[in-house]
């Protein structure tokens, strides 16, 4: 027995050495698969592209057994979460493993002649008590002790907790499942590994889509193939999240906006007013580039996500805006707190605070900062006049007198001819504001803010923006493509993106591999991790 282990030993020994001779670093690679908390797995990444490639191999290969293919995708998907948080792995992990055996209580409780109610409310709470457990100590248990050591005169030592990555997503993906199963909604999921699917499937694992169980659930069921057509809108996805992402947000981040807001006292209030529109497009373009990525993923596999980003800065006010930004979250907040808080089914003033609160919550839920909660605030506000506005000033409109196809003549109100042009200011005055809301979520502190107000009021100098174009011209015109393409009319964009999905495959390759290439030339010597990771 020495003898063998000996002679393996050797042969193992021989194989480094000849590996090592032609190039391959056995080492480096082992250290390049296994979590590294400077180096996490993204979309954005080299290896990801290398591992997404062999995964798409294998997936491909097990198309005739569903089994399979289902138990490598969520291998690789718990592999995915590992190599982008370590071993908080364990911690999805877990919550699956919870989801599915509540589901299953919530789904026999349905059956009890007594006690029913109370079981099945009793199941819902457990499962938002560990949910909202979670999201507490990890995300706001940092953010209560510095609370209290700034405002009380004992000293609490803080505690070095390590966020898991896209806890935010999963746990509301969490939550949405057993309460559906609660409202009657869905069934609860038998199959373990469905459910298992479901919650680590890695394409809106980190930073979203929040897709919900009714909608992905059938889908995995029915074991999809993807299409042509799928596979081919997923491919132009990835190439519109790797432009927004990696070529815009990533650049007007780190050679502008970053600078200013990290100490806008240095700066006139022109430069702040443009580093704040920046940031607004650098977060859609990160945000959506993101989104973009994690549907064509999905595309490619075989499964459809609902749009996420329906063309915000068209909003032409505040409501309008939240229908269109991260619907997903968006649609979220409606369907699990608005509604249970009331809703509209209730007196004005009480339909008012149901959405401020809303929005509150909202933005309690995007991080462990006080800044957070104060644009969510600011949003909520915005919301609230908005509404009251909206039934105090009617849409402009005209009565005029048609003749219907009988001969009938009557009175029909119209849009006024004045209308295209209240839209437009409506629209751009809608993008200021969000603007001014998106400086709290930027800004490092209130501080902060107010010396950019201050610059804005009392500092502006109009007179620096042509040196400001001059010098910053790479700048200013990636934010003008981030904002002006955004907002082209469907009548442009649609038929571009059926154009690209009816262009041969090879074609589609081809511009995919411009995109990365031009990508990777203007990328900084670091990788900038996606802004709602954290989240």
């Amino acid at each position: 027995m020495e003898h063998i282990a000996t002679r393996l030993t050797e042969l193992y020994n021989s194989l480094l050495s000849d590996l090592s001779d032609i190039g391959i670093d056995i080492a480096s690679i082992g250290e390049q698969l296994v979590y590294n908390s400077r180096q996490p797995l993204l979309f954005n990444t080299g290896l990801f592209i290398v591992l997404f490639a062999f995964f798409m191999l294998i997936y491909r290969i097990l198309r005739p057994w569903r089994i399979a293919r289902m138990i490598f995708t969520i291998a690789f998907s718990i592999y995915f979460y590992y190599k982008a948080s370590g071993e908080c792995c364990l911690i999805l992990i877990g919550v699956a493993v919870s989801d599915y055996l509540l589901g299953l209580c919530m789904q026999k409780a349905r059956s009890f002649t007594r006690c029913r109610g109370i079981s099945m409310r009793s199941i819902v709470a457990l499962n938002v008590i560990v949910n909202v457990g979670l999201l507490a100590y990890f995300k706001y248990f940092g953010l209560l002790i510095d609370t209290i050591n700034r405002f009380m005169t004992t000293h609490i030592d803080p505690i070095n907790v390590i966020l898991p990555a896209g806890i935010s997503f999963f746990t509301f993906r969490s939550i949405s499942y057993i309460v559906d199963i609660y409202r009657g909604h869905i069934q609860a999921c038998r199959n373990p590994l469905v459910y298992m699917f479901f919650l680590t499937f890695f394409p809106p694992l980190l930073a979203g889509p929040v897709v919900r169980a009714k909608d992905m659930l059938p889908q995995i069921k029915s074991n999809p193939v993807p299409s042509r057509d799928m596979t081919s809108e997923g491919v132009y996805l990835i190439i519109s999240g790797i432009i927004k992402k990696m070529v815009i947000a990533d650049f007007i981040s780190g050679n502008f906006v970053d600078r200013v807001f990290d100490n806008p006292a240095l700066y006139s209030g022109f430069e702040n007013l443009m580093a704040s529109i920046g940031f607004t497009i650098q977060l859609y373009c990160d945000f959506a580039g993101y989104s973009d990525i994690a549907i064509g993923i999905a595309l490619l596999l075989g499964y459809r996500f609902k749009e996420n980003f329906n063309a915000p800065f068209k909003a032409s006010s505040p409501t309008e805006f939240w229908h269109r930004w991260h619907i997903s979250l968006s649609t979220w907040l409606r369907d699990y707190v608005y509604i249970p808080l009331g809703g509209n089914r209730c007196s004005k003033a009480r339909a008012y605070f149901n959405q401020f609160a809303t929005m509150v919550i909202g933005g309690f839920w995007h991080g462990a900062s006080w800044m957070y909660v104060i644009w969510g605030a600011a949003h909520g506000a915005l919301l609230v006049i908005h509404k009251m506005l909206r039934g105090l000033i009617p849409a402009p409109s005209t009565t005029e007198t048609v003749v219907t196809e009988s001969g009938e003549i009557e009175m029909v109100t119209v849009p006024s001819r004045f209308a295209p042009v209240t839209k437009c200011f409506n629209m751009v005055f809608t993008f200021l504001l969000i603007v001014a809301a998106f400086m709290l979520f930027r800004a490092r502190s209130l501080e902060d803010v107010g010396m950019m107000w201050h610059q804005i009021i009392y500092d502006f100098h109009l007179s620096v923006a042509p040196e400001f174009v001059s010098s910053y011209l790479a700048i200013v015109v990636a934010m003008g493509v981030g904002y002006f393409v955004h907002i082209l009319p469907s009548r442009i964009t649609s038929p571009l993106k059926q154009g690209f999905m009816a262009s041969p495959i090879l074609l589609q390759s081809i511009m995919l591999a411009i995109a990365l290439f031009v990508a990777i030339q203007v990328r900084s010597s670091d990788i900038v991790p996606f802004i709602y990771l954290q989240y």
